[in-house]
């Protein structure tokens, strides 16, 4: 079995234990990173290396950042999302490599807020772009995962409380449309492939209680080309690593697959 997990950690340097804790305890081979809100040079690269991992890292100073762990080699594909403009999008938030017969890409969609400014146009041609790639990779027929924190609720299933977020980036007409245009060329929400009816959620606000409340969203999670579903055995979220003392806002979301 091959076991991948994906966790937005709100700071690497801040969160390293819980991290390392849960690499080691949930028995992860492959782990994607997001908001690691460090460069590559402040990385704790040594921390995962003495435990027999590998790493490659996107970062950004304070903000964004992406990162791939892996028990086994990484090849390095790219770290900027194809089609954008490399000379004014200054934002880690994309890392794509080869490991073993997959090809793998961790992203960290931009959140958007608020709607009536750059942040969303921003955000809304991210996604085109996006979706951009994932048309022209879906042409090649290979194993692909693209794992993340997708800052988007799919439909109210995933969401405490639709109403409430209305008129909020994550929830737009705009954007779920283009994710399910992703979704489309052939890419499965491997969590709904296997829990089609499970309310469970990812990501709790700090405030007022969202936690205690379980005032969630799912909106951190696993695309999966047709060839891996044929491999997925389990997919899940460790909501534990919520309740620890000072959490990430996030918890992991993991996927279980046949390795052939």
């Amino acid at each position: 079995m091959l076991k991948i997990s994906s966790f937005n950690v709100n700071s690497i340097n801040v969160r390293l234990d819980i991290v390392i804790n849960y690499l080691i305890e949930s028995k992860i081979d492959i782990l994607f990173l997001q908001e690691i809100k460090c460069t590559k040079e402040n990385f704790p690269y040594k921390e995962f290396e003495k435990l027999g991992f590998n790493v490659e890292v996107n970062g950004q100073k304070s903000y964004n950042g992406v990162a791939i762990i892996s028990k086994f080699p990484i090849n390095l594909i790219s770290k900027t999302l194809p089609y954008l403009n490399d000379e004014t999008d200054a934002q880690s938030r994309f890392l794509e490599v080869k490991i073993l017969d997959f090809r793998m890409v961790c992203v960290y969609v931009p959140n958007g807020n608020p709607t009536d400014g750059e942040k969303y146009l921003y955000k809304l041609n991210w996604l085109k772009k996006l979706y951009e790639y994932c048309k022209k990779i879906n042409l090649t027929n290979e194993k692909f995962i693209i794992g993340g924190d997708f800052n988007i609720i799919q439909q109210n299933l995933d969401c405490y409380d639709p109403n409430a977020w209305v008129n909020d980036a994550l929830f737009t007409h705009e954007v779920r449309k283009l994710f399910t245009q992703i979704k489309n060329l052939g890419f499965l929400d491997s969590y709904r492939v296997l829990n089609p009816y499970l309310q469970r959620y990812s990501f709790w606000d700090y405030q007022s209680g969202a936690w205690q409340k379980d005032n969630g969203i799912r909106i951190d999670l696993f695309l999966v080309s047709a060839s891996v579903v044929d491999l997925l055995t389990e997919s899940g979220i460790d909501q534990k690593q919520r309740s620890l003392e000072r959490p990430s806002d996030h918890t992991p979301v993991w996927i279980e697959l046949l390795n052939n």
